[in-house]
């Protein structure tokens, strides 16, 4: 027989990645708000935001 079922070691696992997930997309939309405040600030105009990307 396989091992028992860890189900506290499986949630936590799991609260892991969502928690890795959450932070990488926030890392991701800061850098892209910083980029374009940059680059408001140097009077370029910044990069068209594309519409309807996949969530």
């Amino acid at each position: 027989m396989a091992f028992k079922p860890n189900y506290n070691q499986q949630r936590a696992e799991r609260d892991r990645n969502k928690q890795a997930k959450k932070e990488s997309k926030l890392r991701e939309r800061e850098e892209a708000a910083a980029l374009k405040r940059r680059m408001e600030a140097e009077g370029e105009a910044p990069p068209a935001e594309p519409e309807g990307e996949p969530a």
